[in-house]
């Protein structure tokens, strides 16, 4: 298992950050990798919601089921992500800042099969990613070009 950890400042409210973060339907205005996302149960958005995405890893196409394990709005949103290369847990926390929001991310990786032995290349990658998609988000929300 391994660790992925890093926060961002974003120039908005923290309902707003909380909000947008919190719809999955989103994450494609921000993160280049996921091509769609959709919601599979009912409205509105709280714990046990789950959303199914799509990425590509090495080219192929990956499903991967994003469920909210815990639910505190603004400013806690915890979930678990499974994908047939790995599974993510973790929590994004939201606080309020003097520049806007204060947003957290902790996750916790559990590579699957081959992915286990590529984990020690792989891992870095994925925190580079992490910071890269949060910094697209803050660029998104604060209306700025990337």
């Amino acid at each position: 298992m391994s660790h992925i950890e890093g926060e961002i400042i974003i120039d908005r409210p923290v309902d707003t950050v909380f909000d947008f973060v919190a719809d999955e339907r989103n994450e494609p205005l921000y993160n280049p990798e996921i091509s769609h996302a959709e919601l599979v149960t009912e409205e509105p958005i709280g714990e046990g919601t789950r959303f199914v995405a799509f990425t590509s890893t090495m080219g192929r196409p990956l499903e991967m089921v994003i469920e909210f394990t815990g639910y505190e709005r603004p400013k806690r949103l915890s979930s678990t992500t499974v994908m047939s290369t790995a599974d993510t847990r973790g929590t994004l926390t939201f606080e309020p800042d003097m520049a806007g929001t204060r947003m957290h991310w902790s996750w916790e990786v559990r590579p699957k099969g081959l992915m286990k032995l590529l984990a020690p290349v792989l891992i870095p990658l994925g925190r580079r990613q992490e910071r890269t998609v949060w910094a697209n988000l803050k660029r998104h929300l604060e209306g700025r070009p990337s």
